[in-house]
Order: structure tokens, then sequence, then C-alpha cells
């Protein structure tokens, strides 16, 4: 009977296989299209390296295994400083301005978005400081820094190291972005919470540690972890001052061996160091995106 049954059904509507035959196509024919891209893309590198008229001379100059290999482990016999010693230097600069800015730009701008009488002049400082320093290229700013502190005489302030000369001038001028980014976030605080807080007996510090740090500094990590990766690659603008950091490393590399793939092998140092960080950019990015689309259905 069942038999009967199923061979007089009629068989299912071809029309309701085809959303998933039209999804597989699609994603086939995604997965293709992005292969393709990435062998062109591939094969024309190797085109530009091997097969131009300079490939030859660009490989030798810029990417010669062994000079590469000298660069990375350094040559004290030819007074070669090794460009993975140089790279630790870049990550404790890094790691001491990047705890500096974070406390420095907060503290700005906490000034800037305050109402308090008692602290007006201090908004007008801390403007006129995001101003400045946000206006000046940071070459100027670490050469102003750099050579004009030890003229001032100012005792221990003016017989630090070059290190400390580049963290210095790396705070002062990333504290001025990275204000401004806190002070965006903390206006982005909805009006209604922060007059709840108040409502329920809270004073202004107690409102802006309690309601409006939290939620505010949450909604700006990503953009901060975007000036943190700028700050990581502008550690190496400390070898005007002398510093031997990587980049310092690799140029006198390059010029004791007049051979440029030391720069090659600190480019690369540098990219271990981004590219990370910049995945994790995304990820949160893509998280906080996702959080307010779900917020918003």
């Amino acid at each position: 009977m069942s038999s009967e049954n199923d061979a007089d059904a009629p068989d299912t509507p071809p029309f309701l296989f085809a959303p998933w035959r039209r999804q597989i196509l699609r994603g086939r024919n995604g997965l293709i299209a992005s292969v393709s891209s990435s062998v062109a893309i591939v094969m024309a590198v190797i085109a530009i390296l091997f097969w131009t008229p300079g490939g030859t001379t660009f490989r030798f100059y810029f990417l010669n295994p062994h000079f590469m290999w000298l660069a990375l482990r350094g040559d004290p016999a030819h007074a070669v400083n090794s460009v993975l010693g140089g790279i630790v230097t870049n990550i404790w600069i890094f790691l001491l301005c990047e705890v500096l800015v974070l406390v420095f730009a907060l503290l700005i701008a906490w000034v800037r978005i305050s109402v308090s009488p008692l602290l007006f002049p201090f908004r007008i400082l801390a403007t006129v400081y995001t101003d400045i320093f946000r206006g000046i290229p940071f070459i100027l700013v670490i050469y102003m820094v750099g050579f004009g502190l030890p003229f001032l005489g100012l005792g221990f302030l003016s017989t630090q190291s070059p290190a400390v000369y580049a963290c210095i001038a790396l705070t002062l001028t990333y504290s001025a972005y990275v204000a401004e980014v806190y002070r965006a976030g903390l206006h982005s605080v909805p009006h209604g919470q922060i007059l709840a807080a108040r409502s329920l007996g809270l004073t202004q510090y107690a409102t802006m540690r309690r309601v409006i740090l939290p939620q505010g500094v949450r909604t700006v990590i990503p953009p901060l972890l975007n000036d943190f990766i700028s700050l990581q690659k502008d550690t190496a603008l400390a070898s005007l001052l002398g510093v031997i950091e990587t980049v310092r490393a690799a140029q006198i590399g390059t010029d004791s061996y007049f051979n440029a793939s030391a720069l090659t092998m600190s480019a690369l140092l540098f990219l271990v160091m981004t590219i990370p960080m910049t995945r994790f950019t995304d990820h949160l990015i893509e998280k906080d995106r996702e959080k307010r689309l779900a917020g918003a259905q």
C-alpha cells in the first residue's frame, strides 16, 4: 500500500532545489575567482622579479639570502648590528609608549569633556596641546625633543639617552591622536545614561568612572589598536636620534655590504609584528559590527 502511494506521489518540485544549486554554484564560482586572482598576482610578482630587465639586479640588491642572513644574526667582525636584536629595542619602546599614551591620552580626553569651571584653564591647554601635536609632523617633533631638551639644561630631563627622548616624542604625538579617539568614544555614551547615573546620586567623578569610561573605552578599542599599529611602525624613527633599533641596524648593514637586503629583513620583522595585530583589529571590528547589527534587528 505504501509502495503504491510512493509511486503515485509526485516528485519534489525541482524549483525547491534551485536556491541550493545557486548557492553551491555561487560558492564554487567565488572559489575559482579567488584562486585565479591569487595565481595571477603571484605570477605577476614572479614575472616582475625574474623576467624584467632589472629583475636580477633587484633580487641581488634587495632579496639576497646571504646578506639577509647576515643582517638577521649580525656580523660583529664588521661592526654590523643584528636587525633581530634591533627589533627588541623597537618592541620595548613600543610597549612603554603604549602604556604612557593610554594613560596620558585618557587624562587629556577626560579634561576636554569635563564641565567643571575649575578645569577651564586645563581644557584650554588640552585643546591647544592636541591641536599642536596633531598638526606638527612627527619627524619634527622627534628632532625638537631629541636635540632640544638636552640644550634646555633641565637637569635629569636633559641628560637622558636618545631612546628616552624617542619615547617622549612618541608619547607626546600619539597622546594627542589617542585623546581624540577617547573623546569620541566618551561622547558616544547616551546622554540618558549619564542623567540616570546623576539622578541616582552619583557624583561627576563616579559617573565618569562607573558609567562613561567603561562604555566609551569599549567602543574605541578597534581604532585604538589601529593607532598602536602606527605607533609600532613609527618606533623606527628613533633611529633619527642615533638609537640602534632594527632599521638603523639594517642601514649599517646596507652601508657595510653595499646591499639593501638588510632593509628587506627589517621590513619582514615589522610585518611579523604588525600583521597579527592587524588581523586582531579586524576581528574586533567585525565582532563589534555583528553586535550592532544584532541590536538593530
